[in-house]
């Protein structure tokens, strides 16, 4: 994915050395007489609108910026973050909002802001450059490209001198050797392209679950056995190779993945990466052992935790998972839920320029709050000395089970829940007086997706009815409001001027689709799942057997997603549905290009599995064998509702009440009966009345 750094060393890069990395927030403070206004002022983005009044002269990304720098022959700056981004808020203050500099970047520039949540596509470019120039990443992405928006620079956060001196040598650069810059920037680009190439195959030999152990067997010296996640300085929760390794520790019978995955959910359930008053997952831990978080809160991670701790749940039974899950739900309700009924994209890490300080707490506060019940809090919540943070505050975790800690104290599991509740009720109160990080109000298709089958998991596992209510309100917000002219797109918000929809968006909408399908047994989210896949293979579709990230094609690359980060790769969720949609619709095609595409990656796979655990899910869909539960019959919901009560991996479960010309349905409908049909690849068992007898049968096909 990346070039040798001798593929870059040219004269520009000497520049490149001045660079730091980071993505945190600082809030800036309201202004009402703003003594600038540039274009951004009609923009709906929280980010671009926080530089709305800059004395830069910022415009959005547009083709007439573009044109109008190769019309006047000057450099394009492209300044790319989001609006919980720390030293992109830090920038802003320092240099951003500096007139001298301002004036520098006016004269000589063309300056494009970008929210990288509205346009990933442009993120994902220029992210891309910067790796490959630098071997680093990070927001601010500051990249500065000739008119044809290929890149001569890339870098992160600069301090004020650091990016007038940048400033002044690129654009000397590029005046006194226009040739040269032409020259570097055609390599960083043929540089971009080479990344995302990927060749295409149908040899199928490699799909084979050897390929999946040998992943396993690369990976597994990376885990943290001791704290969990993998080895590094800073834990990301990672759901993606989480939800793996979950079903893979069942099926392939690996007690130690099993073993790693139980442990790295307990340390996320007790750890501060967790908000123990109001619920909800902060974005990642600033530590190994997932004490102090980065303090902002993303609708991805909150709504893939759900999924995740909800099928944790069905595996290890564990109470403090379901809690997780209930609380994690009641907290996007409470504060990023929009009055139309899609979720909001983030809350900010910072309020009154501080970091964190909504959510830390001070012992005196906490003895003020909490009065008797301190003594005991504090032992449970590891109020001391030893875990004091910055400046005498405290990020809430715990260190035992609720039941050893229960049993230390001497007081009954229901004692202790009675007491957490009331603490945390107690304490939320005082924190909703404090002054309020912002939110950012975008409404992300893709995000919301993945809290749609998050709330779809909770309802299969907890049997909440008002979870599958939620899940189906939040897609029938999107069709409403992000589906339009029968094409999506990626942001919604009122009077936004944003038509972009990216696969992510198709890929993991229609994965939410065949999820509440399988849980309502409705035909109208199958249909649109189809629907979604049709408008994908007619405008995505590329040569190398993948998909393309975007539509069109008018950046300096094409863009072919095929690793995890904190979301899963958008071809590997395409390709899993159409897995899944093949085995529902006994559509050869679909399977087919499932398997093409996954045979492309088991290279990925075997070597790099942590980067690739969405298509090592796909892989073990391939190899192990992979069965389709249909349920007929009157009773049919009500059986299903009994089946999700169990860890079925590798399983797809379809019911209906009616009659269906589906092939897992047609023929087998009887008004008087309900029946279920345990099948693999087509050929099924004789049906069978009760899920135990289904059960057994999957044990013994």
């Amino acid at each position: 994915m990346s070039a040798p750094f001798s593929f870059f060393q040219k004269p520009f890069i000497y520049v490149l050395a001045l660079l730091a990395f980071s993505c945190k927030e600082q809030p800036t403070t309201p202004a009402t007489d703003h003594k600038f206004t540039n274009a951004l002022a009609q923009e709906t983005s929280p980010y671009l609108l926080q530089h709305a009044h800059n004395p830069v002269n910022w415009r959005p990304w547009s083709q007439e910026a573009l044109d109008e720098a190769k019309r006047d022959s000057k450099l394009v700056l492209i300044s790319i973050g989001y609006s919980s981004c720390h030293w992109c808020h830090v920038m802003e203050a320092e240099t951003f909002e500096n007139e001298e500099v301002a004036n520098v970047m006016n004269e000589h520039f063309i300056n494009i802001k970008v929210d990288r949540e509205e346009r990933p596509d442009i993120d994902q470019v220029y992210m891309t450059a910067l790796q490959l120039m630098t071997g680093n990443g990070g927001w601010p992405l500051n990249v500065i490209a000739l008119p044809n928006g290929k890149p001569l620079y890339a870098g992160t956060y600069h301090t004020k001198e650091q990016w007038t001196q940048v400033l002044t040598k690129i654009s000397e650069l590029y005046k006194n050797d226009p040739a040269q810059a032409a020259e570097y920037s055609n390599m960083v680009a043929d540089g971009i392209a080479q990344a995302n190439i990927v060749q295409p195959t149908n040899n199928f030999a490699n799909l084979t679950k050897e390929t999946l152990h040998e992943g396993m067997a690369n990976w597994e010296p990376l885990w943290d056995l001791e704290k969990g996640g993998d080895r590094g300085t800073q834990k990301f929760m990672l759901p993606s190779n989480l939800d793996f390794l979950l079903d893979y520790a069942v099926l392939s019978g690996n007690e130690a993945a099993k073993v790693h995955v139980k442990n790295t959910l307990d340390q996320m359930v007790r750890g501060g990466i967790y908000d123990h008053v109001g619920g909800g997952f902060y974005r990642y831990s600033t530590d190994s052992e997932w004490k102090i978080p980065h303090f902002e809160k993303m609708l991805y991670d909150n709504a893939q935790a759900i999924d995740l701790f909800s099928k944790g749940y069905l595996l290890f039974k564990e109470p403090a998972y379901k809690t997780l899950v209930m609380e994690t739900i009641a907290f996007l309700d409470r504060e990023m839920k929009s009055p139309g009924g899609g979720y909001y994209a983030a809350i900010d890490a910072d309020s009154e320029g501080e970091e964190g300080k909504f959510y830390l707490w001070k012992e005196a506060e906490l003895k003020a709050v909490l009065g008797k019940d301190f003594r005991l809090f504090a032992v449970y919540f590891n109020i001391g000395p030893e875990s004091v943070w910055e400046e005498g505050n405290y990020v809430l975790r715990t260190q035992k089970k609720d039941a050893a800690f229960a049993a230390e104290h001497k007081m009954s599991i229901a004692a202790l829940e009675k007491a957490k509740s009331e603490w945390k009720q107690k304490l939320l109160k005082v924190r909703d007086e404090r002054i309020r990080p912002r939110s950012d109000d975008k409404i992300i298709t893709s995000w919301n997706a993945l809290l749609i089958k998050g709330l779809v998991a909770s309802y299969k596992t907890f049997g909440n009815e008002t979870h599958l209510q939620k899940a189906e309100a939040v897609f029938e917000f999107l069709k409403s409001n992000s589906y339009q002219g029968k094409a999506l797109v990626h942001t919604f918000k009122e009077g936004s001027k944003q038509k972009e929809g990216f696969l992510e968006d198709y890929a993991f909408l229609t994965d939410a689709c065949i999820q509440l399908y399988s849980a309502t047994g409705k035909q109208s989210y199958l249909d649109f799942a189809q629907q979604l896949t049709t408008v994908v293979q007619k405008n995505f579709s590329d040569a190398s057997g993948m998909f393309r990230y975007n539509k069109d094609t008018g950046l300096i690359a094409t863009i072919i997603k095929t690793d995890d980060g904190v979301l899963p790769s958008p071809n590997a969720v395409m390709a899993d549905n159409l897995y899944q949609l093949g085995h529902i619709l006994y559509d050869k095609e679909m399977s087919k290009m499932a398997k093409e595409m996954l045979s492309s990656m088991t290279a990925s796979v075997s070597t790099s599995a942590p980067s690739y655990g969405r298509w090592a899910k796909v892989l073990m869909h391939a190899t192990f064998p992979f069965y389709e539960i249909a349920i007929v019959g009157p009773d049919a919901n009500i059986l299903a509702k009994e089946l999700f009560q169990n860890h079925l991996p590798n399983t797809l479960q379809v019911a209906s009440v009616t009659e269906s010309n589906l092939p897992l349905f047609e023929g087998r409908y009887l008004a008087d009966d309900t029946f279920i049909f345990v099948c693999q690849d087509q050929t099924c068992k004789l049906p069978v009345a009760t899920t135990a007898a289904a059960l057994e049968q999957l044990k013994n096909f």
